[in-house]
């Protein structure tokens, strides 16, 4: 054999070591990973990102620094056990694997007597994963308020909210009050829409801070003002983003701190969740907690023990008949807003989540559904997932009728 030869057997030969180590290599990221590689998100602006895009980062939201930054959320030494219930039929309500199928669905654990009575995973998530809540924070951080209360931090929901953040004095939010920025009734102008680039919840994380201000501060202080205080209910994602501003402000804690100090370490969640950050290093306190749905369903079960951890109450007592009633018509007939929660006309309430996040919390059943996805579009609303989802719920609640009445 020529030299020629030899050296090129030899390539040929490195060539196929260095394949077999990428392949390797590829196969020990393991799936997650090679999915996220494959499809890797286009920047910090979830709201345009493909499909398949939402699928791979969901599951890995914290794990892109590059992309977007979190903060811990540091569990306790002890877990609150989650016991097994009765398997809960749903036979007779619903084809169960062809609803998960519909709805993309990551996880479904549905709690009643705080025990698990039906848990499934799909789209290759896992009971050890965590995914990221969307809306489904706006209800932590409104119990973050109540806690503040509690601990003497804010004096009144009456107070008004630039009390807290200075910086929005001499803006439309003189006059608003805490109160009405849990409910979302400011009468400031905002623009949720979810597909339009130029709305304020696909801009508000761009703003350009002021010096020595939050970003979502300068941002919402230059909004205008649409209604009176306390008349018109209107969806605002940057209004839980200050209230975020708000509870850090406060208390002088970072709000992933607050969640850990107060709820997270004490109640027993057994993973360590994060808290992703806008560009100005602050939480994004309307969105984005990533964390085990396990650890979503027992914060179900916390505001349905009525606050209460292993240090005792944390919550005013009057706080979770307020927070969980409804305080504001949103114009939708059976439904309504409390402080940061959905209110439904049965009892039920919720934390919802855009792109199939959800918590549902039925005291009259003693029932928690927590559930995550990945819908088509953020609502649910262009293939029907959140109108099926709705469903879904009513036909767990028809289920556990059906069983009390055996």
């Amino acid at each position: 054999m020529g030299g020629a030869q030899k050296w090129l057997r030899g390539i040929g030969i490195v060539g196929v070591v260095i394949a077999l180590i990428l392949g390797a290599g590829w196969v020990l990221v393991g799936p997650d990973w090679r999915a996220l590689i494959a499809h890797p998100p286009s920047g910090r602006d979830v709201l345009f990102w493909s499909n398949a895009q939402r699928d791979a980062a969901f599951r890995m939201m914290d794990h892109l620094p590059l992309i977007i930054e979190s903060r811990p959320i540091p569990r306790g030494e002890t877990v609150r056990p989650l016991s097994e219930g009765a398997p809960l039929d749903l036979s007779a309500e619903i084809d169960l694997d062809a609803y998960l199928d519909a709805q993309n669905a990551a996880a479904l654990v549905i709690l009643q007597d705080g025990k698990i009575r039906l848990e499934r995973y799909g789209n290759r998530f896992a009971p050890e994963g965590r995914w990221t809540s969307f809306s489904v924070a706006k209800s932590l951080t409104s119990t973050l308020v109540g806690a503040a209360i509690a601990d003497g931090y804010i004096e009144s929901l009456d107070d008004p909210v630039a009390k807290y953040i200075p910086d929005l004095a001499g803006s439309p939010y003189d006059d608003v009050t805490v109160a009405q920025l849990l409910t979302m009734t400011s009468g400031v102008a905002w623009n949720e829409d979810y597909e339009d680039p130029a709305s304020d919840v696909a801009l508000f994380d761009k703003a350009e801070p002021q010096p020595g201000a939050h970003g979502i501060v300068t941002y919402m202080r230059g909004l205008a003002r649409a209604h009176p205080p306390g008349e018109v209910w209107n969806y605002s994602t940057g209004e839980t983003n200050l209230i975020g501003i708000l509870v850090s402000s406060a208390t002088g804690k970072p709000v992933s701190d607050y969640l850990s100090e107060k709820i997270w370490a004490p109640y027993g969640m057994e993973q360590d969740a994060t808290w992703l950050l806008g560009q100005d290093g602050h939480e994004i306190s309307g969105c984005c907690i990533q964390a085990a749905t396990r650890d979503y369903a027992r914060f179900g079960q916390f505001i349905l023990d009525g606050g209460v951890t292993a240090d005792g109450p944390i919550l005013p007592s009057d706080w979770l008949p307020s927070a969980t009633l409804k305080q504001a018509d949103i114009g939708e007939a059976g439904f309504g807003y409390g402080f940061q929660w959905w209110t439904r006309d049965d009892g039920a309430f919720m934390a919802d989540g855009i792109f199939g996040q959800g918590i549902f919390i039925d005291p009259a059943r003693n029932l928690v559904i927590a559930s995550n996805a990945n819908w088509t579009s953020a609502l649910g609303l262009r293939d029907g997932e959140w109108p099926a989802r709705d469903a879904f719920y009513t036909a767990v609640q028809r289920a556990l009728d059906a069983e009390a009445a055996e």
